[in-house]
């Protein structure tokens, strides 16, 4: 697959341009963003991942009399006999596609003028005729690029976000178009987060949905939290020499409050603490994620050989950051020589390393991605 440019991909807009004038403002409709693009695997290996235990999908039918009728929403592994439906308009939805297609990790990460941190998954939608997942609107923004065939999309920033009870999905029940386009193979429509927006398949197609982190408070708070939990260490224990006689034995005394509310006190946190959190935090792989350790590991003389033969590559289910706290890899804080840093830096933006960069590598490197390499987390680069 060739990727286009940067300028291509956003129509003519340099980054810094995207980013002042459209990035979380107003919406952008890019024609040929990736020219001659009609997707990054066939139907069949679509269906294929949609039916496999350990890819998350989702197989959504439309109610046959409106949107308020009976809505179809099944969790996969899908079947094969599901996805041969033609009776009503349906769609399947394979998330994290990047994590299982090559080509879907290097269109993911085209999409890297904005940080890693918030890039989620690139997802892809096939649909029938007349299928979609309803209006709806999302928290977070999101590219939606056209694979083959034809999708109408209709988009509306509208303040009426209620909702259709008992729907399984957060279908909205008053959606009020204010545009209208079809989208081509190749074309690229980018919203805001709250966009109102519906989809409509025109014949079969696919959509890829480049989708962006965007964690609400509460959930950040309540991981802050527990990451917190294990790293805090309170002095004392609660004790009452004093202790009074209580009218009623039941009643909690001010008092006792008071003593438990200073205890409380001690909990207290620094800017390091937050910056360590939210590289373990941004770097923790998804739930459903695992590492494969390659079956023949090649010996250490060989890994060393074949770095500088052809450089190295993060595995695309890796996640790797850095801030002041540091590097972080799949929710672990690395401890490195200083000597380490500018590589591991440009290994975490680029993904990879090429193999002039082994030439005179700093002591210690390649002893740490061969660690890596053993581990699943990434791997000679391919020849």
């Amino acid at each position: 697959m060739n990727l286009p440019t940067l300028e291509t991909l956003l129509g003519g807009l340099s980054a810094r341009e995207f980013l002042a004038e459209y990035w979380q403002k107003k919406p952008l409709l890019i024609r040929q963003a990736v020219p001659g693009f009609t997707g990054v695997l066939s139907k069949d290996e679509l269906f294929d991942l949609a039916c496999d235990p350990d890819v998350e999908s989702r197989y959504i039918r439309l109610p046959a009399d409106g949107l308020e009728g009976d809505w179809t929403l099944e969790h996969g592994p899908q079947s094969r006999g599901r996805l041969r439906g033609k009776k009503q308009p349906w769609t399947v939805l394979v998330q994290g596609l990047n994590l299982w297609v090559p080509d879907g990790d290097r269109l993911l990460h085209r999409f890297d003028f904005i940080p890693q941190a918030r890039l989620d998954d690139l997802m892809v939608s096939y649909a029938v005729d007349g299928g979609g997942v309803g209006p709806h609107f999302d928290n977070y923004d999101v590219f939606l690029l056209q694979g083959m065939g034809k999708r109408r999309w209709q988009i509306s920033d509208q303040a009426d976000r209620s909702l259709i009870e008992g729907a399984p999905l957060r279908i909205l029940k008053n959606f009020r178009p204010a545009e209208d386009w079809v989208l081509e193979p190749g074309d690229m429509l980018y919203l805001p987060p709250h966009w109102a927006h519906n989809g409509v398949a025109i014949g079969e197609c696919t959509t890829y949905s480049i989708g962006f982190r965007s964690p609400t408070a509460q959930e950040i708070g309540s991981e802050f939290l527990g990451w917190l939990q294990e790293r805090i260490c309170l002095e004392g224990l609660y004790a009452d020499p004093d202790l009074a006689l209580q009218q009623n034995s039941a009643e909690i005394s001010s008092r006792m409050v008071d003593q438990i509310e200073r205890m409380l006190a001690g909990i207290r946190w620094s800017r390091t603490d937050v910056e360590a959190f939210v590289g373990a935090y941004l770097t923790e792989p998804k739930s459903h994620v695992f590492f494969d350790p390659p079956e023949e590991p090649l010996g250490r003389k060989r890994f060393d050989t074949a770095l500088r033969a052809r450089g190295f590559a993060l595995d695309p289910r890796s996640l790797l950051l850095f801030s002041a706290a540091g590097f972080h890899l799949n929710g672990e804080p690395l401890e490195i020589d200083a000597a380490l840093r500018d590589a591991l830096a440009t290994l975490a933006h680029r993904r990879a390393l090429p193999a002039d960069a082994f030439a005179d590598a700093p002591d210690g490197l390649t002893a740490l991605l061969y660690d890596w390499y053993e581990n699943g987390f990434g791997a000679p680069a391919a020849a």
